[in-house]
């Protein structure tokens, strides 16, 4: 899985959205301001949003952008895969689970790919916009004592560009 910069994008404004969530609408103006992301390339990814329907938007002068569910039912998982596609490296699980069955000099690497795909799908269907705005410890950090990454090491995973890549 790559979650690319749209992806992450998408991410902090629907954060934004969730902490104002039943207050309104929110211009993308102000989204961009205060998250601190390019306006124009904010406007295309709230569009996407709005097309798979889970954000809507207003028109007018008091216009501007809303969750259209409660931020407790939105997953992370549903935000990435309608911008970065599917959370497998390669493709869907089911593309996955054929090469278990078909590639048998390499069904423990592919198997592994799955489990991998399986962990973060379970992490990523089981996380929401709610549990991102609550202030609690998140459950990944939550499993073992591990150092926390700083913003420079996660923006240095999110790799650029569009699905596939």
């Amino acid at each position: 899985m790559k979650i690319s910069q749209k992806g992450l994008y998408a991410l902090q404004a629907m954060m934004m959205l969730a902490r104002k969530y039943q207050q309104g609408t929110i211009r993308i103006r102000d989204i961009a301001y205060e998250e601190n992301l390019p306006e124009k390339f904010l406007e295309l990814i709230l569009l996407e949003l709005k097309n798979a329907r889970i954000v809507e938007s207003v028109r007018g002068a008091k216009g501007g952008y809303q969750l259209r569910r409660d931020p407790a039912d939105i997953h992370l998982s549903e935000i990435i895969r309608l911008i970065d596609g599917p959370l497998a490296p390669f493709g869907d699980a089911d593309q996955l689970r054929v090469l278990i069955d078909r590639d048998i000099p390499h069904r423990a690497l592919y198997q592994v790919f799955l489990d991998v795909r399986d962990a973060a799908a379970h992490i990523l269907e089981h996380t929401t916009l709610a549990d991102l705005i609550s202030g609690a410890e998140p459950r990944s950090a939550k499993r073992g004592k591990r150092k926390r990454k700083s913003a420079a090491s996660v923006l240095a995973m999110v790799g650029g560009g569009s699905k596939g890549e």
